[in-house]
């Protein structure tokens, strides 16, 4: 509810919420600073306060610097919330009531420092966390921390955030011969599933974008697959049904991940083969009823198992078929393009690993230089 037209609403928790602008994005989307009070009267004497401090360029007053970091936490994932997917927000929330809040969520804005941030980042690091982990947790600080300063700008002090490096590991690729027998196994006896998991080696899809494709996305007549959707098991925010967790589809997880993938006459043979022409199918199971990524997972393990190969997830078939399409030559930007990445870079980065036979060839090439 607003008073008289002007900017200040009654919040649902009883507080009043009083806006002022505090600049304009390139966009050109107007941003907001806010003020809190117990009433209406409070809540516009502390925004006409801030209004003539902008006005004469000088210091906002500091009144919020009694809110604790918590408050502004919770302030930054509220205005988010409708920019972001679901599976975002479940990640933002999670990292906040398990990490930040406890450790810093009691801090006043004007007692974090840089140090802070290390000392915080070291004690994440002490409990075993991963790299990309504590990497991920950083950038959400980063951005409350970003948000919470554009709340009274000049006051607060400035706050390096450093991101800690990962050494790169190698990625488990298939092998040449580990993949002929993997697509053996999965030839063999094959049903909708084992047809799945050929079809994501074959094109290098995510574990979520095969378990949400249904018949409908593949083009016989184009020879294409599009890819519009992802699934994923989510933590119930809803609290839809008595589950804690909920399985959820929709868009990939950025605007390059949305593509179409044109595939070979294999692929073409073994779709006519298992297409049970109901475009609602899922192509996983033949049926309406989908099969959701951590099931896929536990049949992949089985197959692989069966034909003697270890330590093989599903991103692993992703990984060999950037790998193989290298080998092979595939000019770069194509391949970035049938990956869902948003740049070559990427796929150069995290995906491709050339194998020591392509290397000794590529090394080869040399012979006749140096004879």
């Amino acid at each position: 509810m607003s008073r008289r037209g002007e900017n200040i609403f009654k919040r649902k928790d009883g507080r009043w919420e009083a806006r002022y602008i505090i600049g304009h994005e390139l966009s050109g989307k107007t941003r907001y600073g806010f003020c809190y009070g117990k009433t209406y009267q409070e809540a516009k004497a502390k925004v006409a306060q801030v209004k003539a401090a902008l006005i004469n360029n000088t210091p906002i007053p500091t009144v919020k610097n009694r809110q604790r970091f918590s408050f502004f936490c919770e302030e930054w994932l509220r205005f988010r919330r409708p920019q972001i997917k679901d599976s975002t927000y479940v990640k933002y929330n999670a990292v906040l009531q398990s990490h930040i809040l406890p450790m810093l969520g009691n801090c006043f804005p004007s007692g974090i420092s840089t140090q802070t941030v290390e000392s915080f980042q070291s004690e994440l690091l002490s409990k075993g966390l991963s790299i990309q982990t504590v990497k991920n947790i950083l950038m959400v600080l980063r951005a409350i921390l970003k948000y919470t300063a554009s709340q009274y700008p000049g006051t607060l002090p400035a706050v390096q955030v450093q991101y800690p490096k990962e050494s790169k590991k190698e990625i488990r690729v298939l092998t040449l011969e580990e993949q002929k027998r993997l697509i053996a196994c999965l030839k063999k006896d094959m049903d909708a599933c084992k047809f799945g998991i050929l079809l994501a080696l074959m094109t290098g899809l995510r574990i979520g974008e095969i378990c949400a494709l249904q018949w409908e996305s593949i083009s016989m007549e184009n020879g294409t697959i599009h890819i519009g959707a992802t699934m994923q098991r989510l933590k119930n925010i809803r609290q839809e049904g008595s589950g804690k967790t909920i399985i959820c589809i929709g868009s990939p997880k950025s605007d390059t991940s949305v593509r179409t993938i044109p595939f070979s006459e294999n692929i073409a043979v073994l779709c006519r083969r298992y297409d049970p022409h109901h475009p609602t199918a899922y192509v996983l199971t033949g049926t309406e009823e989908y099969m959701e990524p951590r099931k896929l997972q536990r049949r992949l393990e089985k197959y692989t198992k069966e034909c003697g190969l270890e330590g093989v997830h599903f991103h692993t078939l992703r990984h060999t078929f950037a790998t193989r399409c290298m080998e092979v030559g595939f000019e770069i930007k194509s391949l970035s393009e049938i990956l869902g990445h948003a740049s070559p870079s990427t796929t150069l980065d995290r995906y491709v690993h050339s194998s020591i036979d392509l290397k000794r060839s590529n090394m080869a090439k040399l012979t006749m230089i140096e004879s």
